[in-house]
This record gives structure tokens, sequence and C-alpha cells, in this order.
């Protein structure tokens, strides 16, 4: 019975809705918020750090010191007050390490620092440098009563997840108050903001008895979410497609850019493991992002531009032979065609590994369950390799009946031209995005 529990937890998951992460703002965000307040004659801050689940698994990798932490906020968190810089003095601290998707922890801390008296009307300025190079959330509110957007890092608002508050600096006017001292949380006050539920992909990992029929149901949910995902934005479809319609590619081709998306992705989840677990302190995971998307998309550029050059190079020879000029002779391989164009394009559909990947990753190594991870990742990967390959067949088949007709008009002749444009279009337009959020 119970074995038949588990099976089904595993179809349900199969057949839950997806969902990207589990922080509402995704897994590798650092989030901050500071109060600045006063209390009788004394000025207070209230620091409050969120990390999500990736952030979180490397800080527990060195040992979680609250009071290091609270020394190092301090030294970022810059108050001036009357045009004189202001010490402040950590006195009481509060840590949690909330449950996050596929068994890992996010971690909530909160800081109360103390700093000088507060006698008349004064001046305050404050700036936050903590993890400035970070994604995630930045907010600073002054004063005991004022609103806070997200209450405290504790309930994000949906209608900002997609552009998260950027406030790092603020200025007041401060005079002493009758309010109380601040405290920090503890309970329920202390548990993670709301949460986007766990993702079908990501509970996989979390499977208590890995029965056989339950290894291999798994195995099927995460070709399915693999193949899900790659019908989300990216990925390269439209580059595959016109890529494929450009140099008059074969269903061979279309499933060998399935085997190299499968083994591009699997290997960009592992370096990025490797990354999150070995060298954090030097790169910060995340923005490797923006530096693969650039890559990707100059190499596209690349190839589409071979692809024109040889679309070009078709045009004067038909337009040569219809004036009598052709002459016989062997054509060079295309440029941009063969195994290299292949590769090219795979490489920009599978480089950029998915988050939800790297924390099953992560979460199996936490559970010791790295040879399960392990299936589990190439499965995902073989069900995105499998949706590109099947768009690509279906744009090689479409081409080919195309072909067929009877008729031989502008559009036919110009549809590899189109193409070719597309793949540099798309190019540029990956390219574009990415430039400006690479650091």
């Amino acid at each position: 019975m119970k074995k038949l529990l588990v099976i089904v937890a595993a179809v349900a998951a199969l057949l839950a809705p997806a969902v990207a992460s589990a922080h509402p703002l995704g897994n590798f965000t650092i989030n901050r918020f500071a109060r600045v307040e006063v209390a009788g004659h004394r000025l207070y801050v209230r620091y409050v750090l969120d990390l999500a689940e990736i952030p979180t698994y490397q800080a527990r990798q060195d040992g979680v010191d609250p009071a290091v932490y609270a020394r190092r906020v301090a030294r970022g968190l810059h108050v001036t007050l009357a045009g004189g810089a202001v010490t402040l003095t950590p006195v009481a601290h509060a840590l949690a390490f909330p449950r996050g998707v596929a068994g890992l922890h996010t971690m909530r801390l909160e800081v109360i620092f103390r700093g000088p008296a507060v006698t008349h009307d004064e001046q305050l300025a404050v700036h936050d440098t903590n993890y400035a190079g970070r994604l995630g959330w930045k907010e600073i509110v002054v004063g005991a009563a004022t609103h806070s957007a997200s209450d405290e890092l504790r309930a994000y608002p949906k209608s900002l997840l997609q552009s998260p508050l950027d406030v790092t600096r603020a200025r007041a006017s401060l005079t002493p108050s009758d309010g109380p001292v601040p405290h920090v949380s503890s309970g329920a006050s202390l548990e993670a903001p709301d949460r986007v539920a766990d993702s079908g992909f990501t509970k996989l990992i979390g499977e208590r008895h890995l029965s056989l029929l339950v290894i291999l149901v798994s195995l099927a949910a995460a070709l399915f979410w693999g193949a899900a995902h790659a019908l989300s934005p990216g990925h390269g479809k439209t580059i595959v497609t016109a890529y494929l319609v450009g140099r008059r590619g074969t269903p061979r081709d279309a499933a060998v850019l399935g085997l190299i998306v499968t083994v591009t992705h699997t290997i960009g989840v592992f370096a990025l493991g490797l990354v999150t677990l070995a060298l954090s302190q030097w790169i910060v995971p995340e923005t490797l992002y923006p530096w693969l998307n650039a890559a990707a998309g100059i190499s596209v550029i690349a190839i589409g531009a071979a692809v024109v050059r040889a679309r070009l190079r078709d045009w004067l020879h038909e337009r040569r032979h219809r004036h009598g000029h052709a002459h016989d002779h062997d054509h060079a391989p295309e440029p941009g065609s063969g195994f290299r164009g292949l590769l090219a394009v795979g490489i920009s559909g599978g480089a950029l590994p998915c988050p939800s990947a790297l924390v099953v990753l992560l979460a199996a190594i936490s559970l010791h369950r790295v040879a399960f991870g392990l299936v589990l990742i190439v499965a995902f990967s073989l069900g995105l390799a499998l949706t590109i390959t099947g768009i690509g067949l279906v744009a090689v088949l479409a081409r080919s009946a195309f072909a067929r007709k009877s008729f031989d008009g502008l559009a036919l002749r110009l549809l590899p031209a189109l193409s070719a444009v597309v793949i540099v279009v798309a190019g540029v337009a990956m390219t574009v995005h990415a430039l400006p959020k690479v650091r």
C-alpha cells in the first residue's frame, strides 16, 4: 500500500502544473530589507536577509554564524546622521532555515542594530551596499510605522516579481520618538515568505522509497518536464527551425541537434553545479547566465551570417546559370553546414542550464542521491532535446512537402534566405538582451 501511494505521488508530480521555482523571486536571489527608526532618543536599524535555495546551500557549506553575518552587514550598511558616519552595533539577531524547493532550505536572518542618540531634528542618509552584485529584492524604509511593500520580506507582491524593488538609498529627517525598541521576530514570523509550490520536476528527487517502478515513473516525469520546459521561451526553437530550413536540413540533422542539446544541457548543469559548490567565492553562479546567453547569441549570429552567405552564393550561381555562364565544378561545403554548424546551433539551444535542474543536482548531493539525480537530469535534458528535435523534424518535413508542390514561385525560392535572416535577427536579439546584464 505504501509503495502504491509513492507511485501515485510520482504520477501526480507528472500531471501537476509546471512551476518555475520555489522562491517567489527565483532560486538564486539574495533579498534584503532595512528599516531605520528612532526609539526614544536612540537610532535603530532592523535588517533582514532572505536567501533563496541556492545561496543558502552555498552559505551552509561554510557554516552560518549569525554574529559574523551581522558584522558583515554592518560594514556594508552606510548610515550618516547630520553629515557624520554612524557606527552600527548589532544587539540582537534571529536565524531560521525554512524549507524550500526539493528539500533544500532557504535562510532568513534578522538583525537589530543600535546607532547613536538622536537629540533633535537631524538629517539621515542610508546607502546599503550589501550583496550589491546579487539578484534580489532591495528595500529601505524609514520610520517604525512606514509600510513595507514586501512586509519585511515575508510576502513579495506578485505584480513586482519580474521587476523587484531596487531601493538601496534613502534620505529622511529624524526626530526623537516615544516608540518601543525594535526586536527580532520569533516562531511563525521567521518562516519563509509566500513560496510558489514545488515544481513537478524538483519534487522527484525527494521521493523516499525508490523502488524500480518509482524510478521508472520518476524518469518518465522528468522526461515530461524537460519537454514542457523546452516549450517555454528560449532554448532556440526558432533558431533550430530556421537553421534546418535555411540549410536544407534532413531528419538526421534534427536528430543530431537533439543529441547535442541533451549533452550540452547535462554538461551545463553539472558545470554550474561545480561553480556553485567549489567556486562561489570567485564566481557568482547567476552572473554566468548573461555570459552564456551572450556567447550563444554571438555564435548564432556567426552561423546565421554563414548561412546567408551560402544562400547568396546559391543565388548568384543560379543567376549565372540562367544567363548561360554556369561552369561545371564541385561545390565546397556550405559555410555553417555540416557537423560544426549543427554543433553551434545545438549548443545555443542547450547551453543555458535550467535552474530547476541545478536545484535537483544540489538536492541530490545533500540527500546522497547523486546517481538518481544524474539520471533525472539526463532524462530532463532528453525531454528538452526531444521537443526541440520534434520541432526541427516538423520544419524539415514541412519544407520537403512544400518543395514537392508543383509551383516554384518566389516564396519557395526566398524561404531559405528568409530563414537565414531569421537566424541572424534571433542571434542579435539574444546578444542585445544579454549584454546589459553582463558584469
